[in-house]
């Protein structure tokens, strides 16, 4: 049996945000450590992968893996049903066909309980390889925000080219060209680690949607290395993080 509580829904929240526009639906893996869920995009350009340990939780309790298949869409609906700083507690028996969410007040004044419908998914579980990657950028989250919804004005294709020198974002298109150079600094909290130089472009509407994540951190962490998917992470607190791989537009991804 799974029974997990967070003291705030709003965290919740942020999350099933920053999943639903990536995957409409995904398997979440509860352990005794906490709860995993990775998923590919339905064209199989990107993997989303969370992953919240248990010390998150104020109370947390699972004496038996479970596996929820959830529809994120109708998730948000549920979550949309709370205050952002009600007490939610997720439960679910083993074998389950349903979910219920409790919410409840900072008074306990208001108390709702909501079941929702699990999928039977047929998801395989990738094993990503744990490579070291050729370059290392970490930014504020609403920097990377900004760069990526700037240069989706001028081509749907942003190229992130990283060298010792700095990190460069650029876009061409009909309205233009566009630039932005990051130099590691202090004074906007860049640090960059180059062991190779890497040039390489992506889809920019997926880097504008892996960007709903912002809320999540005040920091994001970028990892380029050639012939590889860009990995884009959002640490969650000491907790987790939200980890997004998108596939180079000239290569294959190879997870």
């Amino acid at each position: 049996m799974l029974e997990a509580r967070l003291s705030q829904t709003l965290l919740l929240k942020k999350i099933v945000d920053a999943l639903k526009e990536i995957i409409a639906q995904g398997t979440l893996d509860c352990s005794d450590n906490g709860l995993e869920l990775q998923s590919m995009d339905n064209s199989h350009v990107s993997l989303v992968a969370l992953s919240l340990a248990s010390d998150c939780f104020e109370k947390f309790h699972c004496d038996r893996n479970v596996s929820l298949g959830l529809d994120l869409k109708s998730l948000g609906k549920v979550l949309k049903c709370a205050n952002s700083d009600d007490a939610v507690t997720i439960k679910a028996v083993d074998r389950p066909e349903k979910v219920t969410l409790s919410f409840e007040s900072d008074g306990k004044e208001r108390t709702a309980d909501y079941e929702l419908k699990l999928l039977n998914l047929d998801q395989d579980h990738m094993e990503i390889p744990k490579k070291d990657y050729t370059c290392y950028i970490q930014l504020p989250s609403s920097e990377f925000a900004r760069i990526c919804r700037d240069m989706s004005m001028f081509d749907e294709s942003l190229t992130i080219a990283c060298s010792s020198k700095g990190i460069r974002f650029s876009a061409k298109g009909d309205l233009g060209t566009a630039n932005i150079q990051l130099n590691a600094g202090t004074a906007m909290d860049v640090s960059i680690e180059v062991q190779e130089p890497v040039t390489q472009s992506f889809a920019g509407r997926y880097l504008n949607t892996f960007t709903k994540a912002t809320p999540l951190a005040d920091r994001v962490k970028l990892y380029l290395s050639e012939q590889r998917p860009l990995l884009v992470e959002y640490p969650i607190e000491d907790y987790g993080h939200i980890r997004y791989y998108l596939a180079p537009k000239v290569n294959e991804p190879d997870f």
